[in-house]
């Protein structure tokens, strides 16, 4: 049963660290006039900064998954890996279609999630 409370609160802390950081935090970072220009824009910086801000809530997500597998009575071979790999596949896909593929990082999220899958 705790792993299940670990799980709830896990989904609650990665909606509610998207939801306010966006809200509180990102908004009013990216209204800034100097914020550095990364490849001739800003542009990149934003994707960049919001990217690794909300690839967190995917990884809290991940974790809550992995302890529910981990609750099941028998876990079932390959569980956990595949948990851990759907992870990283989501976050290459988060990577790779928030910074247009600009940011590299999806290549090596894409390798770790095909690399986990059993």
């Amino acid at each position: 049963m705790s792993w299940y409370i670990a799980a709830a609160l896990l989904v609650a802390i990665a909606a509610a660290h998207s939801y306010l950081g966006e809200r509180y935090i990102l908004i009013r970072l990216f209204r800034r006039e100097n914020l550095p220009k990364l490849r001739g824009s800003d542009w990149f910086t934003k994707k960049t900064l919001r990217f690794a801000w909300h690839i967190t809530s995917v990884a809290w997500l991940g974790f809550a998954v992995i302890l529910v597998v981990l609750a099941q009575p028998s876990v079932p071979p390959g569980s956990v890996s595949r948990a851990v790999a759907a992870t990283f596949l989501v976050s290459a896909a988060v990577s790779g279609f928030g910074s247009r593929g600009r940011h590299y990082s999806w290549i090596v999220f894409l390798a770790i999630g095909l690399l986990a899958w059993r």
